[in-house]
């Protein structure tokens, strides 16, 4: 009988805008058992450096850290270049991968079969094995360009997730928005987490939603 594999998600970070967004989503992937498989582009590196404060890529820094219990050797950090890493190729198994941020360009290379780099080839390769392929898109406004290549990286098979935190879980925290958004990815990949993110359940914690204007749970009215 062959040793069941850890679980295993691919996470690569591009420059875009939403550098806390790869380092939440990195972190609960870890502290949900999952092995991360991490690949930064150059400006996901000037990303990092700029919204997190980091001169180079630290993982333990990344992670949190022993502080929070998260080990660094639960995940891989493959070179942007590498396009003969083990995440390139279709017979390294794994769950899933996860562009966040996802930046338009990648996004364009997704959609148009471009392979540049790992990121794009591990993306291409994630695709044609029918895996989930989950892009955070962070642009805003979208040119006619994203549109339409969101359009044909979801007709290829991609997830397209943008970081559009929701509202009605009254957020007090940047984290609480960063939480949305991973949540929903973790939703998407079967990934178990206890973030709160449930319709029903925020229902439930405000008084049964009646109060404040909000809708009741079965209700219907016009957009």
């Amino acid at each position: 009988m062959s040793k069941q594999r850890p679980q295993r998600i691919v996470v690569a970070i591009t420059g875009a805008s939403g550098a806390a967004y790869a380092q939440r989503m990195v972190q609960l992937l870890l502290d949900a058992g999952v092995e991360v498989h991490l690949v930064i582009s150059p400006l996901g590196q000037r990303i990092i450096h700029d919204e997190l404060g980091m001169e180079r890529v630290d993982l333990e820094a990344l992670i949190g850290g022993a502080r929070c219990g998260r080990e660094a050797s639960n995940i891989i950090l493959h070179a942007h270049r590498n396009v003969g890493a083990s995440i390139a190729s279709g017979s390294f198994l794994h769950d899933g991968m996860i562009i966040v941020p996802c930046s338009s360009s990648t996004l364009s290379a997704v959609a148009l079969g471009s392979a540049q780099n790992l990121c794009h080839r591990a993306a291409h390769v994630t695709l044609k094995q029918r895996r989930p392929l989950i892009l955070v898109h962070r642009e805003t406004p979208l040119s006619l360009v994203d549109i339409r290549n969101m359009e044909k990286a979801a007709e290829a098979g991609a997830i397209v997730c943008p970081a559009n935190p929701g509202f009605y879980m009254m957020p007090r925290s940047i984290e609480d928005l960063l939480d949305f958004i991973c949540a929903r990815v973790l939703d998407l990949l079967g990934i178990g987490h206890d973030l709160p993110l449930r319709w029903g359940e925020a229902q439930a914690e405000a008084g049964g939603g009646g109060g404040g204007g909000s809708m009741q749970e079965g209700t219907t009215a016009d957009d």
